[in-house]
């Protein structure tokens, strides 16, 4: 997955929108209306409780303005004030792979834990059977949506007729979607692209079809498959989605600010807004859209903020015996790095690193030495701002 945009909208506060304090897929509510997108390789549930972690926010430290409880959305309502990620989602997992392996070997893509509810399990295939198997697996785990996936652009999901591909079939989508919509009780969403190309654009007659077959919500990825993750997304769309049908409708492309994320429901009246690259560059990004909309401004990452999150995310990862954590911890280097001043030494120290405590080392030594404190004198003064 592309970790750049290509210059990018700037956006200002819009005054006539914010993003929504809620909103419900079939009878699960989503506080507030914000989803964390499926990104293969990156929302494992390690990065999910992460992100979700990161998202709780009581008190402003730079303002010391009280917007509230953070909280996930159990109990009393909750608005805009008191939010963090509203949804979360797995990667997208192959429903062939899925409905073939071991019980034993499925927990290792459909683990999840308590504190993430409510999350949705997305799934990719084109075998009607398959697929719907595949969706009973996921609602008997426990999971509160199942999500179908028709917008991956990548060659090798593509040639199995997954992802993207089907979007050249809507004859086949319709048959998916009836068959996977009889096999589970549970709320379906789906989420797909523009079209395969300019000469090709289905999203509008898609999102009708999902509604027709009795789809929960949609979530439109506002490029085409041809563009991949260049180029602009043409939110137009998805204000055309929003027109055409009466079940909620989530913007997803080009949001990398709270700035964008209010633009895009001002532009386009959707439901809700999906946020993926810029979730692990900026795992902050939905505390601070809340912020944002509670008040107009919000705060950014210090350097001991920046220090607490990665040297956090990568303890994580060694705690829960995560397979290959090392080379996890590599791969999210250049993510959480990014905007650090100096982060190429870092990343550079990072990708040294033959251990996962090796790793940890490196990010101590390098935060020691940038805030000219030890690593005591660092953890001293995180516990003083929690």
């Amino acid at each position: 997955m592309k970790k750049h945009w290509d210059n990018p909208a700037e956006h200002e506060m819009p005054a006539e929108a914010r993003v929504p304090a809620l909103f419900h897929v079939g009878g699960v509510r989503i506080a507030p209306a914000t989803v964390l997108a499926p990104m293969a390789g990156v929302t494992d549930t390690v990065f999910r409780r992460f992100i979700r972690n990161a998202s709780v926010f009581s008190q402003s430290a730079a303002t010391g303005n009280d917007i509230g409880d953070f909280s996930s959305g159990v109990g009393a309502d909750i608005s805009n004030q008191q939010s963090g990620c509203g949804l979360i989602m797995t990667e997208f997992t192959s429903a062939d792979g899925l409905s073939r392996m071991r019980e034993s070997k499925r927990k290792r893509y459909l683990t999840f834990y308590e504190d993430e509810h409510p999350i949705a399990a997305q799934l990719f295939g084109s075998d009607l059977d398959t697929l719907a198997d595949a969706a009973r697996i996921v609602e008997d785990a426990g999971f509160d949506v199942v999500d179908l996936n028709l917008g991956c652009p990548a060659k090798r999901v593509v040639k199995c007729n997954g992802g993207s591909g089907l979007l050249r079939d809507l004859p086949l989508i319709a048959k998916i979607f009836e068959r996977i919509r009889s096999a589970v009780k549970i709320p379906f969403t789906v989420k797909f692209r523009l079209g395969w190309n300019d000469d090709n654009i289905v999203c509008v007659e898609l999102a009708k079809l999902a509604e027709a077959s009795g789809l929960d919500a949609v979530s439109l990825h506002a490029r085409t498959r041809e563009q991949g993750y260049s180029g602009q997304a043409r939110w137009e769309w998805i204000a055309a989605i929003k027109q055409a049908v009466g079940i909620p409708v989530i913007g997803n492309g080009d949001i990398r600010t709270p700035e964008d994320a209010c633009a895009l429901v001002a532009e386009t009246g959707c439901d809700a807004v999906m946020i993926g690259r810029a979730a692990p560059a900026n795992p902050w990004i939905f505390r601070q859209i809340a912020e944002y909309t509670a008040r107009g401004t919000y705060t950014q990452p210090t350097e001991i903020d920046r220090y607490h999150l990665i040297r956090t995310y990568f303890s994580m990862l060694l705690d829960e015996d995560f397979p290959d954590a090392t080379g996890k911890m590599k791969q999210f280097a250049s993510w959480f790095t990014h905007g650090v001043p100096g982060g190429a030494a870092l990343r550079k120290a990072i990708y040294e690193a033959k251990t996962g405590v090796g790793v940890l080392d490196a990010v101590e030594g390098f935060f020691a030495q940038k805030l000219m404190v030890n690593s005591i004198d660092i953890e001293e003064t995180i516990a003083v701002r929690s």
